[in-house]
């Protein structure tokens, strides 16, 4: 084994991420496909439903040659715990240590200092091909290294050296299936069955967003729009079928239906092999219609996601959005209409957000009526248009090293606390509302969530 991958998900370590239930380490199983393509032998270490020790005990037995970390906000804090432990090990100092990920492309230097010797920016499979080709030992790294695009590397002064940026794969049907077989698949599933009620496995069709929008991280894949055929979708799909028992496929793309036609092909793909799969998605109200709706539900689309993000028109173009909140209300309704769930997410705390347009995202809420919705605090990701905003505003210099964007707030209308009510508010108010609508006495349901709003809307006076 040339090349070890690995995380720092520790799903049981993480509440959040615990009530969320979704994870899917897709971006290391295509590098592990990709170099398994060109000969370079790898494996992977799946720390999702691991442990830190037993990481650690793996570590110091194989002596992995070449450890590859994928990095994001979420698993900052834990990556950086496994880089210490590896430059704290004697046993360990010929490990090549290389970390990529969205987190890394704007916070380069922090991860070489914090002990990473390589880090690839942007997308990686090329780069880590390059660079498990190249490592010949713990030496000059411009002479090993300085040929590669995509990376970055300290020199003996201790001084940044970026290579030239990486050139995206063009053709992504060019890349091998995720290397699933590397991990155990059956732990997924059994935790997707076990909280959401059907197992489900991640498929990416596309790379990169074409839209702008400020608070979302583009960080990997930039504003490109690259998709695979609907024929090589099929072709993984039908695999899966063969090798998983499996309930359904979530679709990881950020806009599924960016391309209405690309959806009518996939569609006549699947029909014309005979392919049937329960589906769950993600996309934009601009990016759908009702004949569009129709064809998701024919080809097995059982549930979609439409983004909001907020019930104010002004905050969805201050978060330029490019959508109309209309527009949002009216595609979730339609959704539903067609027999597809619909699903939405709201964010609260934007800048300049006021009470009134807290009052418009639960009047969204209400008139939409989506069978399920997410409420979060916005919070500025490095790198993003939010960020570089308010980075001028912020009113926390945080040690990087031991917070996570997530940890920095900004200047709002109101106090963070506030929002934090406001989050309790919108959610109750909205469930009280969806209670009242059904016949018959008020429930105990309905008079604990009518004291959760009044607890709720009492915690956002105080906190103003």
């Amino acid at each position: 084994m040339q090349v070890l991958f690995s995380h720092g998900y520790f799903i049981e370590d993480d509440p959040r991420e615990q009530r969320i239930m979704r994870p899917y380490p897709l971006g290391l199983l295509y590098l592990a496909g990709w170099l398994e393509k060109h000969g370079v032998s790898n494996s992977v270490f799946d720390t999702t439903f691991s442990t830190k020790t037993v990481l650690f005990d793996h570590l110091t037995s194989e002596k992995p040659p070449v450890l590859a970390l994928y990095t994001n906000l979420m698993t900052k804090l834990n990556v950086i715990e496994i880089m210490r432990f590896v430059r704290s090990q004697e046993a360990l100092k010929n490990t090549l240590l290389v970390v990529g990920g969205p987190d890394v492309s704007y916070n380069i230097q922090n991860y070489l200092e914090a002990g990473a010797d390589v880090v690839v920016i942007g997308e990686g499979e090329q780069s880590m091909l390059d660079l498990a080709l190249a490592y010949e030992g713990h030496r000059n790294w411009l002479e090993q290294f300085g040929h590669i695009p995509g990376i970055a590397f300290l020199q003996p002064d201790q001084t940044v050296h970026q290579t030239g940026p990486r050139e995206k794969i063009r053709d992504i049907d060019t890349l091998p299936f995720p290397k699933r077989d590397a991990i155990d698949l059956s732990l997924y599933l059994q935790a997707w069955k076990k909280v959401h009620g059907k197992s489900a496995v991640s498929i990416s069709t596309q790379r990169g967003c074409p839209y702008t929008c400020r608070w979302c991280s583009t960080a990997v894949y930039g504003q490109s729009y690259r998709r695979r055929s609907p024929e090589n979708v099929v072709d993984e799909i039908e695999q899966l079928q063969r090798d998983y028992d499996f309930d359904l496929v979530w679709f990881v793309d950020d806009v599924f239906t960016v391309s209405h036609k690309w959806v009518e092909n996939f569609a006549a793909e699947l029909k014309k092999r005979k392919v049937t799969v329960q589906f769950e998605c993600i996309t934009r109200a601009d990016r759908l219609n009702e004949e569009v709706l129709r064809t998701l539900s024919e080809m097995g689309c059982f549930r979609i996601w439409v983004g909001a993000e907020s019930g104010s028109q002004r905050i969805i173009d201050a978060m330029d959005r490019r959508v109309d909140v209309g527009q949002v209300r009216e595609m979730i309704r339609a959704a539903r209409r067609t027999g597809i769930q619909a699903g939405t997410f709201i964010m609260l705390g934007y800048p300049g957000e006021t009470e009134a347009d807290i009052r418009e995202a639960g009047r969204h809420l209400k008139e939409s009526g989506p069978d399920l919705f997410t409420i979060t605090v916005a919070y500025p990701i490095k790198g993003t248009g939010l960020y570089e905003e308010v980075a001028a505003t912020t009113t926390m210099d945080l040690p990087w090293q031991e917070h996570t964007d997530r940890d920095i707030d900004f200047p709002r209308t109101y106090s963070r606390k506030y929002y934090d009510y406001a989050v309790r508010w919108t959610v109750n108010a909205v469930n009280w509302h969806q209670e009242r609508q059904k016949k018959g006495p008020i429930s105990a349901t309905g008079v604990k969530l009518m004291l959760k709003v009044a607890a709720a809307r009492l915690g956002m006076m105080v906190s103003r």
